[in-house]
C-alpha cells in the first residue's frame, strides 16, 4: 500500500514538474487609458473588451502558463461596459459571467490593489524573462499605446528574438509604436496629410489584420462622434499588407513570422489557439 501511494505521490510530482517546466511567462499589455478622443473634442469612455481580454486569459491560464498584466504607467486598466454582451462570446450568457467572475478574481480593475505592473517595471525585469506579448482590443489602445516608445521597444525585442507577437481588433494599432516616431505618423493621419509609409518599421511588408474600415463605419453610431482615423488605413499606411475576412465582424486571424493578428472581437478564441501553437 505504501509503496503505491509512494509510487502514485512521485508521478504526481513529476506530473507537475513536467507542466512547470513548459510553463511560459506571456505579457498582457492593456491600456491605461479609460477613453478615446474623438473629433471635435468628443470623447469615447472605452478600455478593453472583455472577451477579447478574458477568451485568451483563460485558454492561456488552463495550459499553465504564467500571465504578466501591463499598462505603460503601471495604473488599473479600464474596460468597455459594452463588451458585456453575451453575442461577444458566442451567445453564451454563462460564459460572460464566468468572464466576468474571473476578471473580478484577477482584481486589474481594482485602483488600489491592482496586480498590473508598468512597461518601466517590465524593462527593469528584462524582456528575456518574457515568451510572448499580447495586446487585447477595445478602443483605448488607439489613445496610448500606439505612441509608446517603451512599447516600442518592448515590441523590436519580440521581434528580433522571433518570440510570438498577438493581437487583436483594436490591439494591432499597438504595433505604430515601434515606429520611429509613431506621434508625427499619426497626426499625419489626424490632418490629412499624405502620410509615406515607413521602410524602416519592423512589420514593413508583414501581413496583419485589425478592426477593419467597413466594421468601423457599421459601428461607429455608438460612439456619438467620428474617430480621428482607423486601425485598417493606419497599418497600411505604415507599410502593413492588410486583410479581412469576406463578411463583417466574422473571425479572422493573420500570421506572418512572430505576428498573430486577429480582425475583431470574434477572432479572439482563434488568436488565443495560435498563440497557445506557439507557446508549445
Amino acid at each position: 500500500m505504501k509503496k503505491t501511494l509512494l509510487s502514485l505521490a512521485l508521478a504526481i510530482s513529476f506530473g507537475l514538474g513536467a507542466a512547470t517546466a513548459h510553463a511560459k511567462d506571456v505579457l498582457v499589455v492593456l491600456s491605461s487609458s479609460d477613453h478615446l478622443e474623438l473629433k471635435d473634442g468628443k470623447i469615447y469612455k472605452t478600455g478593453f473588451y472583455l472577451n477579447e481580454l478574458m477568451q485568451p486569459v483563460q485558454a492561456l491560464q488552463k495550459a499553465g502558463h504564467k500571465l504578466t498584466f501591463v499598462t505603460p504607467d503601471g495604473r488599473a486598466p479600464s474596460f468597455d461596459r459594452a463588451s458585456i454582451d453575451k453575442a461577444y462570446f458566442g451567445g453564451d450568457q454563462t460564459a460572460v459571467v464566468e468572464a466576468q467572475r474571473q476578471l473580478d478574481h484577477l482584481g486589474l480593475l481594482s485602483p488600489d490593489t491592482s496586480p498590473v505592473v508598468s512597461l518601466a517595471r517590465v524593462e527593469q525585469i528584462g524582456l528575456d524573462q518574457f515568451d510572448a506579448v499580447y495586446v487585447p482590443g477595445g478602443h483605448a489602445p488607439m489613445q496610448d499605446l500606439l505612441h509608446d516608445q517603451r512599447l516600442g521597444r518592448v515590441l523590436n525585442h519580440f521581434h528580433k528574438t522571433g518570440k510570438p507577437t498577438a493581437l487583436d481588433c483594436h490591439g494591432p494599432i499597438a504595433l505604430l509604436s515601434s515606429l520611429k516616431d509613431p506621434e508625427v505618423f499619426t497626426s499625419g493621419l489626424v490632418t490629412g496629410e499624405r502620410v509615406a509609409s515607413s521602410q524602416d518599421w519592423i512589420y514593413s511588408g508583414y501581413k496583419m489584420t485589425a478592426f477593419s474600415n467597413r466594421e468601423e463605419e457599421m459601428a461607429k453610431s455608438m460612439f456619438g462622434g467620428e474617430m480621428k482615423f482607423y486601425p485598417q488605413d493606419a497599418l497600411v499606411r505604415a507599410g502593413g499588407t492588410y486583410s479581412q475576412a469576406s463578411d463583417a465582424f466574422a473571425p479572422h486571424v493573420v500570421i506572418d513570422r512572430e505576428l498573430i493578428t486577429g480582425q475583431n472581437p470574434a477572432s479572439a478564441l482563434m488568436v488565443a489557439k495560435e498563440l497557445l501553437k506557439r507557446l508549445k
